[in-house]
């Protein structure tokens, strides 16, 4: 017989994971809503031209990553590789325009890129995804960037910072990218084959180069920040206006182009200093055209996605604890059928009065059934014999003070609430 493994690139979440995930995505779901997003659901595929047209030809992710096939009525389907796309599509499709400004949502669920597996990095993995539409102010590209930085913070991360920068415009882009281009033209030699084809169909995209011969060429190449049309540059100078007025550490970082072809003016990353080399965590910006480019009215958006493996790897890397989930706090042991038929009954009785209890399986000696108790760390177990039965009443031990009483039945569900800890 073969034997099967989990898909090259995926992730199996074990139960001693799940509390992890259980809290993050817990904190994720307040804190989007405590800022008034939310949430909207998805599917997991969509037309592949939603995400060429939206995400952009000569992109990694649509041109390398992305899992697209035909499906069997012969359209072209895609995995969804972001959520940006198919959240803009459903605001179309659904006449979200009409609704109060900015509208604010977010999504949590799998996304689908095939790359090279690494830590934290998946072929399938979560996201954390905020999307705000219909409002220019940078002050809402702050609250975003809030966000953002709140659920770190909220999750134990420490030394948190932003990384911004502002890509342009339609109107100020273009010079800029034109001298971009011309100046790595005059380099040619001396770039990466990545480099060369995206000098054709993503030009800003090698500013996000980390190949070690395209760092000079890198450093030598002009900032956009001299050619911002006056809006942006309003608008840049206004956020980092709000991110002093909250306090917040920020860098300009004039190579920060983030990987996506919808990208307008702010675009920013959110650092934790404490978890090594790979210090950002996650990122987004603004994509005011995108809405208008997908069919829709002109509409200024922005938002973030973050993945949640690399969280919680970040996380362990860094010790954070999380809460413990709820565990079986009662065991009940029987001796004897007509003990196992009390037993069964009085477990039914106590999960109805939300008392989490187990019970011992099969027909073994009280002995090996009390083994079980060490297993699952429960505070009581409930003993069932002969003897009990006839008083009608139950032994309880407390493992943990090491003694023993007897309790009459009709009391026992009582006597168990009183005395387990809240």
């Amino acid at each position: 017989m073969p034997r099967y493994a989990a898909p090259r690139g995926t992730l199996d979440v074990l139960p001693e994971d799940q509390p992890y995930w259980r809290h993050v995505m817990a904190r994720g779901h307040f804190i989007a809503q405590l800022y008034g997003f939310r949430q909207i659901t998805v599917p997991i595929f969509e037309s592949t031209h939603l995400f060429v047209r939206g995400v952009g030809e000569g992109t990694d992710i649509v041109d390398k990553q992305m899992y697209s096939f035909q499906d069997k009525g012969g359209e072209y389907i895609a995995l969804r590789p972001e959520f940006t796309a198919g959240v803009v599509r459903a605001y179309i499709q659904h006449g979200m325009h009409t609704l109060p400004k900015p509208v604010k949502l977010y999504a949590v669920g799998p996304i689908f890129r095939y790359e090279r597996p690494q830590a934290g990095r998946y072929r399938q993995h979560t996201q954390f995804n905020i999307e705000a539409f219909g409002e220019q102010d940078p002050l809402l590209d702050a609250e975003v960037m809030e966000v953002a930085r709140h659920l770190y913070a909220d999750l134990g991360f420490g030394s948190l910072s932003f990384q911004i920068n502002s890509t342009g415009c339609p109107r100020c882009r273009p010079q800029y990218v034109s001298l971009l281009v011309d100046h790595y033209c005059q380099h040619l030699a001396g770039i990466c084959d990545d480099c060369r084809r995206r000098l054709q169909h993503n030009p800003l995209r090698v500013l996000d180069c980390k190949s070690e011969r395209c760092q000079p060429v890198i450093a030598r190449a002009p900032h956009i920040a001299g050619y911002l049309c006056d809006e942006c540059a309003t608008h840049f100078e206004m956020l980092q206006h709000y991110l002093r007025v909250l306090g917040r550490s920020f860098t300009v970082d004039h190579r920060l182009v983030r990987g996506l072809d919808y990208y307008t003016k702010t675009v920013f990353e959110v650092w934790a200093q404490d978890i090594g080399a790979q210090a950002s965590v996650c990122g987004g910006g603004r994509y005011d055209g995108l809405i208008e480019l997908l069919g829709g009215p002109p509409t200024p958006g922005i938002g973030f996605g973050s993945g949640i493996e690399r969280i919680i790897l970040a996380m362990k890397s860094q010790g954070l604890r999380v809460p413990e989930p709820p565990r079986p706090r009662v065991l009940i042991t029987s001796l004897g059928r007509e003990a196992k038929m009390v037993a069964v009954k009085l477990l039914a009785d106590l999960r109805a009065e939300n008392v989490a209890a187990v019970i011992a399986f099969g027909d073994r000696s009280l002995r090996s059934q009390m083994r079980e108790a060490s297993k699952h760390k429960v505070q009581y177990v409930i003993i069932l014999g002969e003897d009990e039965l006839g008083q009608s009443a139950a032994a309880v031990r407390d493992m943990y003070a090491g003694d023993q009483r007897t309790v009459p039945m009709t009391d026992l569900i009582a006597w168990l609430k009183e005395n387990l800890p809240a």
